[in-house]
């Protein structure tokens, strides 16, 4: 499952301007206990789900682990892959435009304990049923990214 693009490589020029699009690997976790589904509440008020950014040679399954752990506290363990989405944004640090490309895991905690750990970059996070996940998170297709992953989840269980 791909939802969203990135139209732009980074050997490609964005016009009217010189900037090389920053394109960066990142892995994350669609994570779950029993009926209900992990969140964060970013800095900028966003409800997303774990994730981060690969770095020389990472994996990603090892990566959606270990942010999972990171950013929240869990030890989750995978129970199948999720999918993968893009989103681009233009990075006022950087100045330049950035494309992130996700590869998302479905993975099982074995309880809802939980620490906001990055108290830097999220203000809450906790589980919450599917419905009030689906009306707390921020962008559309990570909503589709949890409908699509709670589906495979039920299957398996």
């Amino acid at each position: 499952m791909l939802v969203g693009m990135c139209f732009l490589t980074a050997q490609q020029f964005i016009m009217k301007g010189v900037f090389i699009m920053l394109v960066r690997n990142c892995a994350g976790g669609v994570v779950f206990c029993g009926e209900k589904v992990f969140l964060l509440k970013n800095e900028k008020g966003e409800w997303v789900l774990p994730k981060g950014i690969m770095r020389n040679g990472d994996l990603s399954n090892e990566v959606a682990v270990r942010r999972v752990k990171e950013e929240a506290g869990i030890s989750a363990e995978i129970v199948s892959t999720a999918g993968r989405t893009n989103y681009e944004f233009f990075s006022v640090t950087r100045q330049k435009p950035v494309c992130n490309k996700i590869t998302w895991y479905i993975m099982k905690s074995p309880s809802e304990s939980y620490k906001i750990v990055e108290e830097d970059k999220f203000v809450d996070g906790g589980f919450f049923s599917l419905d009030e996940a689906i009306r707390l998170i921020t962008y559309s297709q990570d909503k589709s990214l949890l409908n699509l992953s709670y589906q495979k989840y039920r299957e398996m269980a």
